[in-house]
């Protein structure tokens, strides 16, 4: 075989090896705090801010800690690698994107849901029929 077809075969076998890992890193399944602490892996945690509960941003270790409630109700606390989120004020609800590390969750991302500028009042839709 020619040396232009092997290095292009390699190439090509390369990237797609490197597309199956980053596919696999990437896809991180939904779940709640008791399931993240069992398996050990990285998950996705959809919850509320517990908003009575101390949040603080830490500069020396450049991390913002906050408290979720998970859908089942369990609240852990959460530390998130970087600054507190835009909109987190304004959240309805948040997806943190980590794994257990000890006593807390450890974040790597946190997603923010928050109440769409568009939803109008029931009440004024019904008015206007």
């Amino acid at each position: 075989m020619k040396p232009k077809i092997i290095v292009g075969m390699v190439v090509i076998v390369a990237g797609i090896v490197l597309s199956a890992v980053n596919f696999v890193e990437s896809n991180v399944e939904y779940g709640d705090f008791a399931t993240a602490q069992r398996s050990g892996k990285k998950m996705q945690v959809k919850g509320e801010w517990v908003r009575n509960q101390e949040s603080f941003f830490d500069a020396k270790s450049v991390t913002f800690v906050f408290y979720l409630k998970d859908d089942n109700g369990h609240t852990e606390k959460v530390v998130l690698d970087g600054a507190k989120p835009n909109n987190f004020d304004l959240a309805t609800s948040v997806v943190a994107k980590g794994k257990f590390e000890g006593d807390h969750f450890h974040a790597t991302e946190v997603l923010t849901k928050c109440p769409s500028k568009y939803e109008g009042d029931a009440e004024s839709v019904k008015r206007t029929l």
